[in-house]
């Protein structure tokens, strides 16, 4: 079975470890983004990653996931009270 998306990548020194950039074509075939756990095994060949949770979204994400039209409105509409009466 060949893979979806191929590309070949460098190891790099990042601090005290090393790092490999994972280019925005192959993270969203995989579905990564930004706060998505992994976990990392070492297998035969090489290392395999795995998504292992969801993704801790930012404020600004879950306001531009957002859709009033599935989750706005009021829960029990009334008529204005008090100081919503202008």
């Amino acid at each position: 079975m060949a893979p979806a998306l191929k590309v070949e990548q460098t190891v790099q020194e990042w601090g005290n470890g090393l790092g490999v950039r994972i280019t925005s074509p192959v993270a969203k075939a995989a579905h990564l983004s930004q706060g998505v756990s992994i976990s990392v095994e070492v297998v035969k060949n090489g290392v395999f990653l795995r998504i292992v949770g969801k993704p801790k979204l930012s404020l600004s994400q879950k306001l531009k996931a957002f859709d009033p039209e599935q989750h706005g409105g009021e829960v029990m509409p009334s008529k204005l009270i008090g100081k919503e009466i202008i």
